[in-house]
């Protein structure tokens, strides 16, 4: 297991960026998790249906972050590469287990750091865990919430907020739950397939819900305070929450899940600050010539960090690469077109929440 815990992100109204010194993070290789050749279907009831039977996926991972160009970091990521093994669970389906997330905070690190502590047993101890592996991910989000609203009634200088986007890979089944503006990227066979979705107050589906309970979005700004839509924390933020999650910021997941097939190479798994200067297909083909170059999942990640600083990200920076094989991903017959990126990062969010409000 990795946790990493440099600090940063988004979530409030961002302060004007400074020249601070980047404090380079710690990124680890992690072991291969291999399964056994012949599969059989579980007792337990599957959490998803269709698999192929063919394909066993081999997980590594590496994560990589950085202060940016801000004066304190606030995003924190983890890495569970053999996810029931270090909970002391008999796993109950073939292949691996394994969680990633990242947690981006806002107004303080203290609900990230909460987050990325206490998520991954919310997810085991939930009564619905391993049977129903979506509902026990939905109920860990919302039990991470309650927890730190319980925490921050005994000490309310741990009053903060963070998104949150985690990723669980149990045999052949992907499953991304993300609350906020981090996004999970799957390529496949160098196609970039979203696993999330950005919740930015602005995005059609959010701002109805947002004002169906009784919020407000002021120049995308939810109640003119918070730029994403969904968090977990901000108890302290008047007129956002309410007890069972009524409120016009929710801590509920949205989730997504995908039957991984040799095709599935790797999932990039990133804060807002690299999106803000990245778009989906961008990251997977840079990401992808680092691949092939050293195959390397840490390291992509670092230079996916150094790329978005030289492009001028304006936040915190953190990623997080789940390969899928142990092999690099192959050269393409038909290589797909470089996406050049020729406007500006600013134009990229605009252009972001245009797509998102189409989408919706």
């Amino acid at each position: 297991m990795e946790e990493h815990v440099p600090r940063g992100g988004g979530g409030g109204r961002p302060p004007i960026p400074a020249a601070a010194a980047r404090k380079p993070a710690l990124a680890r290789h992690s072991s291969f998790v291999r399964s056994p050749a012949n599969n059989t279907k579980p007792a337990t009831e599957r959490a998803f249906e269709g698999m192929d039977t063919e394909f066993i996926p081999i997980v590594r991972s590496g994560g990589w972050a950085d202060i940016g160009s801000r004066h304190t970091m606030e995003d924190v990521f983890i890495c569970f590469d053999n996810f029931m093994q270090d909970f002391g669970i008999e796993s109950f389906e073939e292949g691996p287990s394994a969680f990633y997330g990242i947690f981006d905070g806002h107004g303080g690190k203290h609900a990230a750091d909460f987050v990325c502590s206490n998520l991954p047993r919310f997810i085991v101890e939930d009564e619905d865990f391993p049977r129903e592996i979506v509902k026990a991910m939905s109920s860990a989000f919302l039990q991470a919430d309650a927890s730190f609203a319980d925490a921050c009634s005994l000490n309310c200088s741990l009053s903060s907020g963070t998104t949150a986007l985690a990723a669980l890979v149990v045999g052949r089944s992907l499953l991304v739950a993300n609350a906020g503006d981090c996004r999970a990227v799957l390529c496949r066979r160098g196609k970039a397939i979203e696993m999330s979705r950005d919740h930015k107050p602005s995005c059609n589906r959010e701002k109805i819900r947002i004002e169906a309970l009784g919020g407000y979005v002021d120049d995308g700004y939810l109640n003119g305070q918070l730029n994403v839509a969904r968090a977990i924390g901000d108890w302290h933020m008047e007129g956002m929450k309410a007890c069972g999650g009524l409120g016009p910021l929710t801590a509920e997941p949205e989730v997504m899940t995908m039957d991984l097939t040799d095709e599935d190479e790797f999932l990039i798994m990133g804060c807002d600050g690299i999106w803000d200067v990245f778009l989906s297909q961008n990251a997977v083909d840079f990401a992808r010539r680092k691949l092939q170059e050293h195959n390397d999942p840490a390291a992509c990640c670092k230079e996916l960090v150094d790329e978005a600083i030289k492009r001028k990200s304006g936040d915190n920076l953190s990623v997080v690469v789940v390969c899928f094989n142990s092999r690099p991903p192959p050269v393409l017959t038909t290589p797909r077109p470089r996406v050049q990126r020729s406007i500006s990062a600013e134009g990229l969010r605009e252009l972001q929440s245009f797509l998102d409000s189409l989408a919706d």
